[in-house]
């Protein structure tokens, strides 16, 4: 997950304004790093605190991670050893080091900037199940039905709308806008489909909607000529530049179009009742099996997911919103989908396959 500095400094009336306009909104309410923060409320294996290490093993960007884990220093005497992999697919090669692990355990915590991996992870039998108490207001859609891994915080989905050449009252409020008429295809772009959030996406509309509907939403966006463009990033800066009225991107992406003073808004879609919702893309954290500090490792996944962490990331500008749906955090409000991650991970395979056959180019 990309992020443009620490701390993304939007006006709180541009992003309100925004996220109104399209009926979402903004609540109003290893080496190891140096920071400071609240302390979070410590519950299971709280009899460690003060005693030994834990080793993490994390695909964040050290600038926000180092943060939080100085703070559980100091909030629990607890020490910290962090393993980054710096490499551009950071977390393949940390999942990779797990299962190379998988005889002699180094790791005691895995938190991963993703799902689909950590979901791998479990696959391969390489996690233990832990259900923290953090995790009670936690929808069951971001939590393993064993307590294998939760999620927390994270960015979503968004269609980001040029306002030059979109009336309010013509804001899109579904996917099915995109697909219906309501707009020109060419003046819509998304990134190719069978990779990153996109391919994420793909996979949970199958999982939402079936595989056979799935399919047929990205044929007919094909079928009707919609731009298809190498990444997030692009969508959004033809969106900012008014080359197409609509790019699908990520919140990261387009809170970036938004500080640079772009006329463009935010709009998430199926967010009534009876709708499917909007696609989240959380971080997760898991404990590995034979962690060789287990009660560490429970202290450290109940700070972790905490909705202490969850605000102090939406305040560093790494998370975009809280996974809590009612939190009283300084983020973007939005329903999540209702499929669990690990329904969305089972449709990975068949959705790329479908997403390569109907978007590869010739």
């Amino acid at each position: 997950m990309k992020r443009k500095g620490i701390l993304l400094t939007l006006t709180a009336g541009v992003l309100a304004m925004s996220l109104a306009a399209c009926g979402g909104q903004e609540s109003g309410n290893g080496s190891t790093g140096n920071a400071g923060s609240t302390a979070g409320s410590l519950s299971a294996g709280a009899g460690a605190a003060g005693k030994g290490e834990v080793v993490v093993y994390t695909a964040v960007d050290q600038v926000f991670s180092e943060k939080i884990f100085e703070q559980f220093e100091k909030d629990t005497g607890i020490k910290v050893k962090p393993v980054y992999d710096l490499e551009a697919n950071k977390t393949t090669g940390l999942t990779n080091k797990i299962l190379s692990e998988k005889e002699n355990p180094v790791c005691d915590v895995f938190w991963n900037n993703e799902f689909a991996q950590t979901i791998e992870l479990q696959r391969q039998g390489v996690l233990q199940p832990y259900v923290s108490p953090e995790a009670a207001d936690i929808p069951e859609a971001y939590k393993d039905p064993e307590g294998y891994w939760t999620a927390f915080g994270g960015r979503a989905r968004v269609l980001l709308v040029n306002t030059d050449l979109v009336d309010a009252k013509d804001y899109p409020t579904s996917i099915y806008d995109l697909t219906n008429g309501k707009y020109d295809a060419d003046q819509i772009a998304i990134a190719y489909p069978m990779f990153g959030t996109t391919r994420t996406q793909a996979a949970a509309l199958y999982a939402a909607l079936g595989a056979d509907k799935g399919k047929e939403f990205f044929q007919t966006l094909k079928d009707n000529g919609v731009q298809v463009v190498d990444g997030n990033s692009v969508t959004k800066d033809m969106a900012a530049a008014g080359q197409v009225k609509i790019g699908y991107t990520d919140t990261d992406d387009a809170k970036e179009a938004l500080e640079d003073g772009a006329h463009v808004t935010m709009c998430f879609t199926d967010q009534g009742n009876g709708e499917i919702g909007n696609l989240i893309t959380p971080n997760t954290a898991a404990m590995i099996k034979g962690a060789p500090n287990e009660e560490n490792a429970k202290v450290f996944i109940d700070y972790v997911i905490s909705l202490d962490r969850e605000k102090e990331l939406i305040e560093m500008g790494f998370f975009d919103l809280s996974i809590r749906p009612n939190a009283d955090v300084e983020g973007l409000k939005v329903k999540g989908m209702n499929v669990n991650l690990t329904e969305v991970y089972d449709m990975l395979e068949t959705a790329s396959k479908d997403m390569q056959e109907i978007f590869a180019t010739k």
